[in-house]
């Protein structure tokens, strides 16, 4: 006969067990950030996302996610994103505008010394098979800029 404290011990990792399985997100194929100098992430760095295989023919939409700190100078960031589609050879340009912060001067982004944004990219026809290369960079006048620790990119099944 189990004691009572081994059933609360199942009923915990039973309890466990499904918080974690309901947690995962079975429609994203590939999320990955890189990071950026936090004393600043130049113009010509560019971020490269490589060799993301997709098994199934749908829409998928693209996510840009940003991890900034107070040290950001400006209200909004320009990235461009280049994409590759293989073997299919589709190439997709991309100028995406990230406003940081609302015309009150308020932070749209969530946390509290980095803040973290998403941004939707755009929604692709993909076939299965395809394999794509993604790169970013900023668009912004000044050379270099200070503040942004991590530039991300997630693509999930169009729902």
């Amino acid at each position: 006969m189990p004691t009572r404290k081994s059933q609360f011990a199942l009923w915990l990792l039973a309890l466990v067990t499904l918080l974690t399985l309901s947690a995962c997100d079975d429609n994203t194929i590939y999320s990955h950030y890189e990071s950026t100098s936090l004393a600043g992430w130049e113009r010509g760095d560019t971020l490269h996302f490589k060799n993301i295989v997709v098994k199934a023919t749908t829409d998928y939409k693209e996510e840009i996610g940003l991890r900034i700190n107070d040290s950001f100078p400006f209200m909004s960031l320009f990235l461009v994103v280049e994409q590759h589609v293989r073997p299919r050879h589709v190439v997709r340009m991309d100028t995406l505008s990230c406003r940081l912060v609302d015309k009150d001067g308020h932070v749209k982004g969530r946390g509290l010394s980095f803040y973290q944004y998403n941004f939707h990219l755009t929604t692709l026809q993909l076939q299965a098979g395809d394999t794509l290369d993604i790169s970013v960079r900023h668009n912004m006048k000044r050379e270099s800029l200070p503040g942004i620790a991590n530039v991300g990119m997630t693509i999930s099944r169009n729902k």
